[in-house]
C-alpha cells in the first residue's frame, strides 16, 4: 500500500472512531468547521463544485456561488458524520425519522406487486445510507453495488459498513459477475440500489443534463429493461433535522432499444431534485463532459463511496 493510500485509510478510520466518541452537537461542530477550512483552502475538489454548482444555479453570481459552495461542503461534511455515527445509531430510530417524511412509498408497493422486483436509482445527494437503513427495515434488506476504491483495506472498511447497515454489498467488478447477481434478486422480486449519476466507463449513456452533455451508467436502466424490473427514480436531501427521500413514479423501459430514453428520463428527474436542493447534491469531481480530460469520464479519477 503506498503512503497516499494508507494515510486515507487511517483518516477515514479516524473519522469514524473520533465521530462516534463526540456527543452528536460537538461532531457537527467538528465536521462543519472541517467543511469551512476546506472551502476557504479553495482545492481542486472544492473548485470543481463550485463549477458544478455553477450549472446547477446559472444565475448565480460570485457572491452566491461561494455561499452555495460552503452550504454544499457542509452538507457533504454533514453526509459523512451520520454516516460514520450511523451503526452506533439505533436503526428503529433512524427508520421512524425517515419514515416521518418519505413519499411515493406506493410506487414501491406497486412495482413489488407486479413481482419482477425494483431497481432504484439515486443520484449522490443527500444521505443515500439512512434511505438504505429505512429501506432494511420495510422490505427486509436490499442489494447495492460498490465501486473498488483504493487502497483496498478501505475498500473493504466501506463494504463492512454498510453490511453492518443491513445492505448486501456487491464488488464491482470488471466482469458481469455483479450483473448476474443483480438478475438473481430482481427474478426474486427483490430490490437493488444503484448510483446512477456518474459514469466512469467506456459505456456511459450520452445524455443533457442541465443544458449540457454528460454521460450516465446504463446500468438501472439496463436491468429494468431485461428483467421487467420497475424503474424507479429517487431524490434524498437534507432537512433541518432529518432527511428527506422521494420515491418517484416509475420510468417504463420494456426494450433495450429504450435504455437511451430511459437513462434520459432518469437524468431529467436528477436535474428537477439537484435543481430545488443544490447544495445537498455532492459532487465534488468532473461531471460534465466539458471537465473531463480529454473529455473522456474513464480517464477522470474515481470518486465517491
Amino acid at each position: 500500500m503506498s503512503l497516499a493510500g494508507r494515510m486515507t485509510d487511517l483518516a477515514y478510520a479516524a473519522g469514524w472512531r473520533v465521530s462516534r466518541m463526540l456527543s452528536e452537537p460537538a461532531a457537527d461542530a467538528v465536521f462543519s468547521l472541517g467543511a469551512d477550512l476546506a472551502t476557504w483552502r479553495g482545492g481542486p475538489s472544492v473548485q470543481q463544485l463550485r463549477r458544478n454548482l455553477a450549472r446547477v444555479v446559472p444565475r448565480a453570481d460570485e457572491a452566491e456561488l461561494d455561499e452555495l459552495t460552503k452550504r454544499a461542503m457542509r452538507s457533504y461534511a454533514r453526509y459523512w458524520r451520520e454516516s460514520f455515527r450511523l451503526p452506533s445509531m439505533d436503526p428503529e430510530e433512524v427508520r421512524e425519522k425517515v419514515a416521518s417524511a418519505i413519499t411515493g412509498v406506493e410506487n414501491l408497493d406497486a412495482a413489488l406487486a407486479e413481482g419482477n422486483g425494483v431497481v432504484f436509482a439515486l443520484p449522490h445527494t443527500g444521505n443515500w445510507d439512512a434511505a438504505g437503513v429505512w429501506l432494511t427495515g420495510y422490505l427486509g434488506g436490499f442489494t447495492t453495488v460498490v465501486e473498488r476504491l483504493r487502497p483496498e483495506s478501505l475498500f473493504r472498511r466501506f463494504v463492512a459498513f454498510r453490511e453492518s447497515l443491513g445492505f448486501e454489498v456487491v464488488p464491482l467488478t470488471g466482469d458481469s459477475a455483479a450483473f448476474r447477481v443483480l438478475l438473481k434478486r430482481l427474478r426474486e422480486n427483490k430490490a437493488i440500489c444503484l448510483i446512477g449519476d456518474r459514469d466512469l466507463t467506456r459505456s456511459g449513456i450520452d445524455v443533457t443534463f442541465f443544458g449540457e452533455h454528460t454521460r450516465m451508467p446504463p446500468g438501472p436502466a439496463r436491468l429494468a429493461a431485461t428483467t421487467g424490473a420497475a424503474l424507479i427514480p429517487v431524490g434524498c436531501w437534507f432537512t433541518e433535522g432529518g432527511w428527506q427521500i422521494r420515491m418517484h413514479p416509475r420510468i417504463r423501459v420494456n426494450a433495450r432499444a429504450e435504455v437511451p430514453a430511459a437513462t434520459q428520463a432518469l437524468a431529467d428527474i436528477f436535474a428537477g431534485d439537484i435543481a430545488a436542493h443544490p447544495t445537498d447534491w455532492h459532487m465534488l469531481q468532473p461531471f460534465w463532459t466539458a471537465d473531463y480530460p480529454g473529455g473522456r469520464p474513464e480517464e477522470a479519477e474515481a470518486g465517491q463511496a
